[in-house]
This record gives structure tokens, C-alpha cells and sequence, in this order.
């Protein structure tokens, strides 16, 4: 796989542990809106890398990504240092498993997030396609803290009648204290948007957060008759694993 050399444009502080950075696009970089890639730094001549899901729409003339960081991280701890005028390495090809091709299309599109996992989702609910196989699009973001709240003023001039925008903070007061996965498994979300319950035969799920809540939302759709894509066939819902390595342990 081969790696571009590409130069920050902008960079953005959104709490202590977060972050964001434009970068420009390789020449002949291609991407489906959800996708991550690997990017990286040259550090004594060796490039760390991980992987990254792609923040801009696929037909934007740069790359943004949103990252968290961990202030001991071999990569983070690096990236968060970055200015305009600086180099990031890019990888050429991108992948994931959070594109429109991974859910069937149907009424309600639930687009659940935690941290930084809101990274693919922001190419999403900005893209058109969207909206053509979905007629509705609910996003619930959940965040320690209200600064992490990353893009909030720009997903809300977006929120109306296709977009509904649900953020909550599990350890400072805010309207929403809940988490992501109780929050829909108690079924307040649906009541906070004024829904009907998800419908497996209707509605689809992306999920893109950390490990556990991952784990817990999955086997939570599947018990109750949701169908997770694999290799055997699109299903009504897919999650983003490789989100995992946005963490670095």
C-alpha cells in the first residue's frame, strides 16, 4: 500500500482530548463517504500509522479527520501537535464498513456514535445519497463532556426535517445524561424525536464507538431480530470495528 505525503491546512481544538485537521487530498484519492483510511507521521525515519475514518464528503478537495488524543499515544500524542504547513502521510486506498452499500435502504437511518466515532458519520449526513435511502436520518452522538461535542453547530444548521440530531453527556449536566446504548435501548430516543420504535423490516443502524458499546448494541439488535452485514449479504444494520484502533492502547 502505498502512502502520499500531504500538508495540513487547518487544524482545530475541540476539548483536551480532541482534535481536528485538514489535510490536502492526494491527486487521485478515492473514498465512499464513511470510509476510513490510514494516515500517519515519520517519526526517526519509521511511519506510525493507524486508522482513521474520512470527517469530509467524498467530492471535498481535502481530507478532514477527527482524532482523539492520548497524551501517550506513539501517533496521537504526535498528531495533536500538527500545524498548518506541516506533512501527514495518507494511504492510497480506503475501506470500512460504514457506507450506504453496507445497510439496505429503508425509512429511519439511526447513525449511533460515541467519541470520536462521530468521524464518519459527518461525510454522511452531508451527502445527498443519504437522504435517497433514507427519508429520515437520526444521529446520537454521546460524549463525556459537552466540549466534546465535536461539529455540534454545524449538525445542528443541518438538523430539520431529514436530520435529527441527539446529543448527550454522561458526566456533566445536560439535557441528554444517558448513554448512547441505553438511550435506544430504553427506548427514550424514539420518544425524543417523536418515532416509532426501530423496525427491522423498515429502518437501519450504523454504529461507530468504542469496543463496548459496539459490543453491546450489536448483541443487543441481534436478540432482537436485527441482521448484522457480513460476508453472507447486506443486512439492516453494520458496525465500524476497526474504530478500535482510534484508541491507541
Amino acid at each position: 500500500m502505498a502512502y502520499t505525503e500531504q500538508r495540513v491546512l487547518t487544524t482545530r481544538q475541540w476539548s483536551e482530548k480532541t482534535f481536528s485537521f485538514t489535510t490536502t487530498r492526494p491527486r487521485d484519492f478515492r473514498f465512499d463517504n464513511g470510509e476510513f483510511v490510514t494516515i500517519g507521521l515519520r517519526v526517526d525515519g519509521k511511519l506510525i500509522a493507524r486508522a482513521y475514518s474520512i470527517v469530509s464528503t467524498n467530492d471535498a478537495e481535502y481530507l478532514e479527520f477527527l482524532s482523539i488524543h492520548v497524551p501517550d499515544g506513539p501517533l496521537t500524542s504526535r498528531l495533536a501537535k500538527v500545524r498548518v504547513g506541516d506533512d501527514v502521510w495518507v494511504n492510497s486506498k480506503a475501506t470500512g464498513s460504514l457506507t450506504l452499500s453496507y445497510v439496505r435502504p429503508g425509512r429511519h437511518l439511526f447513525l449511533l456514535a460515541t467519541g470520536t466515532g462521530l468521524a464518519p458519520f459527518m461525510c454522511l449526513i452531508r451527502s445527498e445519497q443519504t437522504y435517497q435511502a433514507f427519508s429520515r436520518v437520526i444521529l446520537l452522538h454521546t460524549v463525556r463532556s459537552a466540549r466534546e461535542l465535536a461539529y455540534r453547530e454545524q449538525i445542528e444548521a443541518l438538523a430539520g426535517p431529514r436530520l435529527s440530531y441527539v446529543p448527550s453527556v454522561t458526566r456533566e449536566p445536560f439535557t441528554l445524561n444517558r448513554r448512547c446504548s441505553d438511550l435506544v435501548k430504553s427506548g427514550e430516543l424514539y420518544t425524543h424525536c417523536g418515532l416509532p420504535p426501530a423496525d427491522p423490516q423498515q429502518d437501519g443502524f450504523m454504529i461507530c464507538g468504542n469496543p463496548l458499546m459496539n459490543k453491546e448494541m450489536t448483541d443487543y439488535l441481534q436478540a432482537q431480530g436485527w441482521t448484522l452485514t457480513n460476508h453472507r449479504g447486506v443486512g439492516n444494520f453494520t458496525v465500524e470495528k476497526a474504530f478500535v484502533l482510534h484508541h491507541e492502547s
